[in-house]
């Protein structure tokens, strides 16, 4: 067996990237039902309804869990990893958002007493807690119904 076949195999990997597709598209579906326009760059932007990097790992631990057993360290090893990249998704990247859309704010006012670039930083890099729940959930629901 070759390497793309292995890949092509390897469950606990294709459970992670469609959990990860899933979020991607609820992300699409979810903004064209709160402002009617179908903005597929919301395929490919962070933050956001849901957390896809949140659906990614916990797709990760809840596979390996299931495969390996929820008492294996690589479990544990899966479960720590996704308690990291939510706590950064929750936290260091929604306050880096916070912070971009109040250098957004200083902008536009400076834009209004003297002529400066007016150039916008994005604000959607981080998510909400709500936002890392769906997006762990999600992630759970994907893994239970691809892994057996």
């Amino acid at each position: 067996m070759n390497f793309f076949d292995r890949i092509m195999n390897n469950k606990v990997l294709i459970t992670c990237f469609a959990a990860w597709f899933a979020a991607q598209l609820l992300k699409i579906i979810l903004t064209f039902y709160s402002s009617k326009k179908l903005d597929l760059t919301r395929f490919v932007g962070s933050g956001g309804m849901p957390s896809s990097h949140t659906s990614f790992v916990m797709a990760l631990s809840t596979s390996v869990g299931k495969l390996y057993g929820w008492d294996s360290a690589i479990f544990a090893l899966a479960l720590c990893f996704a308690f990291v990249v939510m706590y950064d998704a929750a936290g260091v990247r929604r306050a880096a958002g916070n912070q971009a859309r109040v250098l957004n704010i200083i902008i536009e006012d400076l834009a209004h007493n003297k002529p400066i670039a007016n150039e916008r930083l994005k604000e959607l890099i981080g998510h909400t807690p709500k936002e890392v729940l769906a997006g762990a959930l999600l992630g759970i629901l994907i893994a239970n119904l691809m892994v057996r």
